[in-house]
């Protein structure tokens, strides 16, 4: 039975390929400053290897083997040899650059279309200049800032459509995780919503047939609103003018959802509240990966827990041999010491 084609995406998050996606259908993928490697990265960058690391399809499964000195990280935990699961982070030795690894299943007109690119090497494709730095960033159920102004040009009324978006689109990256729907979008803008003509078609219940916007100016990431309602807010705050999206910044499409993370890298991800929440709190409860870090310190917690109550059932033990043994063995003790006091 033939394999299914499967491509592989690496979307270059931090690192001299910064912004950059690359696809692949090889059976090997490789990574270091050799240049015969696929991702090839400067010889400046010391703590790659020249033959660093290697993905390697085994069936429809996905193997990283670290062939390194200063080693491979996968969602921040060092390790020679894993299997790889769709949207895992990789960082190339210490600090290096940062990769987040995507599989789809391709048809055979997008396979061909590959393999007619050549799978380019990443240093191949235009660089994206590099974003500029961001002074603020506004935490989970933290109001943004009352006067933050949108780029030039553009309306300030919520009511209208007319918003003045880059009529250019631009070489940058989005991914958009909704449900069991990924897709990587390589230019921007997109818009989102329920009709077809959209980019990201949404099937919900809220969400209109425009709903809204994202794209990238002015070194960053914006969304506006599209419907006209005043439906869209960020980190609780609605959404009136174009907004910029920031790092663990918080986007809720409507009242009744759904709602998404901006991460690092251009990345949307949903969150979920879980079943018997109110609708609207003010803290959107996550699940998945991102809840991954609040479970982990509850059952850090319920560790500690034990071994207080365990510490405690065994200092109560001691002392009750303690006494057990002044009881029957007393008078010879005494006996024993009173020598040694007298002397």
């Amino acid at each position: 039975m033939k394999k299914p084609e499967i491509k592989i995406q690496l979307i270059h998050l931090d690192g001299p390929f910064k912004g950059q996606i690359a696809e692949y259908l090889s059976e090997v993928v490789t990574f270091g400053r050799h240049p015969d490697c696929h991702v090839v990265f400067p010889e400046d960058l010391r703590g790659i290897s020249r033959r660093h690391a290697e993905i390697r399809r085994e069936g429809n499964r996905f193997l990283l083997r670290d062939t390194s000195t200063n080693g491979t990280q996968i969602n921040g935990q060092q390790l020679k040899e894993t299997i790889l699961k769709s949207g895992d982070v990789l960082i190339f030795g210490p600090g290096g650059p940062k990769i987040s690894f995507l599989t789809a299943i391709v048809t055979e007109d997008e396979a061909s279309s590959i393999r007619a690119e050549g799978e380019p090497p990443p240093e191949a494709a235009s660089v994206m200049p590099p974003p500029s730095p961001v002074s603020f960033a506004a935490p989970v159920n933290i109001p943004l800032p009352a006067r933050q102004q949108p780029p030039p040009g553009f309306a300030p009324s919520v009511q209208s459509r007319s918003f003045a978006v880059p009529k250019e689109k631009t070489s940058t990256p989005l991914v958009i995780q909704y449900g069991a729907q990924l897709k990587v979008f390589k230019t921007l803008p997109i818009t989102l919503g329920k009709g077809s003509q959209c980019d990201y078609p949404i099937e919900h219940a809220a969400i209109l047939e425009r709903h809204a916007q994202v794209f990238f100016d002015q070194g960053q990431y914006w969304v506006q609103d599209l419907t006209g309602r005043n439906l869209l807010t960020v980190n609780t705050q609605v959404v009136q003018a174009p907004t910029p999206l920031l790092p663990d910044m918080h986007l809720s499409l409507s009242p009744q959802g759904p709602k998404f993370q901006f991460l690092e890298g251009g990345r949307l991800v949903e969150v979920t509240a879980p079943q018997g929440a109110p609708q609207g709190a003010g803290h959107i409860p996550m699940t998945g990966p991102l809840q991954a870090a609040p479970q982990e310190r509850q059952r850090d917690g319920g560790r500690n827990t034990v071994l207080i109550v365990g510490g405690i059932l065994a200092l109560i033990v001691a002392v009750g041999l303690v006494v057990l043994l002044l009881q029957r063995y007393g008078t010879q003790l005494r006996e024993f010491i009173s020598p040694f006091l007298r002397g």
